[in-house]
């Protein structure tokens, strides 16, 4: 394989401690931040303008993205938003990009965000239109696009009009999720193949959970169906607060050194995100890492 580039956008310092249950302070979520860049990282998730009654740990939603603008100008830093205020929030903090999350089914919109799929749909639309006017960067989340844990299997055909919506309205990146992490590499592949006649596959990005094991194996699918923009969490930290079953995230670790042993390129070092990961554990106080973890600590000791 030639020496393509996979650009990764680590999410651990929004989706990745979204749930966590040991309190993660603003300096640290910095500082978390400042290592994935010292690391290669050149796009990061860092937080997300939701409810902090919903979500306690994004409640320094505003103080995150300032810092993190002021004292990392360089990175590309997106923060989620739900609606139209969380726009006009992230704007006022001085985001520069942004992400909307809409779920594929009735069920997982109506427990997430207490609307129906049209009615999020729409204001996920409002939410892209409104910030490419303020001239901001705009990807846009397809959720629960593989399976709902309320409604079982998703409708491939919904998840092409949704994210064919979420383009018209101006998303410059479409990342296609699967939320619980129940997806295979076979279904993968049928869906991006799918995708990519409908879009432009430079658009398309695959987010995946490790709920399964699958998650290494799942983005080389992705790759294969031609897909280069990937979502993946520094030490596998995440879940879904609202998918019951989500397990964590794709480990960014083990996506790069996939990369590298496959003839890709990604610009981040493992040893680097080693030093992320051992920074996230002091502050979790618990162990981390993806299903390559050991081999990568036996390989770069600390010195």
């Amino acid at each position: 394989m030639s020496q393509d580039r996979l650009i990764i956008t680590d999410v651990a310092p929004r989706d990745g401690l979204q749930n966590q249950q040991v309190p993660f302070p603003t300096d640290a979520k910095v500082q978390l931040i400042k290592l994935l860049h010292d690391a290669g990282v050149s796009s990061v998730e860092a937080t997300s303008f939701v409810s902090p009654k919903a979500v306690p740990q994004m409640a320094d939603a505003a103080e995150v993205i300032a810092r993190v603008q002021r004292e990392l100008p360089e990175l590309r830093a997106s923060a989620l938003i739900p609606n139209q205020k969380g726009l006009e929030r992230a704007h006022a903090s001085g985001a520069r990009e942004v992400a909307v999350v809409l779920s594929a089914t009735q069920t997982m919109n109506q427990k997430n965000i207490n609307m129906d799929l049209g009615t999020a749909t729409r204001v996920s639309e409002s939410a892209l239109l409104a910030a490419r006017e303020l001239g901001l960067r705009r990807r846009a989340y397809v959720a629960v696009a593989f399976d709902c844990p309320f409604e079982g299997p998703t409708n491939l055909d919904t998840v092409v009009a949704l994210a064919i919506r979420m383009h018209e309205a101006g998303a410059e990146e479409i990342i296609i999720a699967d939320t619980i992490g129940s997806a295979a590499p076979g279904m993968v592949k049928h869906h991006f193949e799918t995708l990519a006649q409908a879009l432009p596959v430079e658009k398309l990005a695959a987010h995946f959970h490790d709920t399964r094991g699958m998650a290494t194996a799942n983005a080389w699918a992705a790759i294969e169906a031609g897909v280069r923009r990937f979502d993946a969490s520094v030490g596998g930290i995440g879940g879904c607060p609202f998918a019951p079953g989500a397990a964590g995230n794709a480990a960014t670790e083990d996506l790069v050194l996939m990369a590298e042993r496959s003839g890709l390129t990604t610009g981040i070092s493992l040893p680097g995100l080693l030093h992320a990961i051992d920074f996230a554990e002091s502050q979790l106080g618990r162990a981390l890492g993806g299903r390559s973890i050991a081999w990568l600590r036996r390989q770069y000791p600390p010195q």
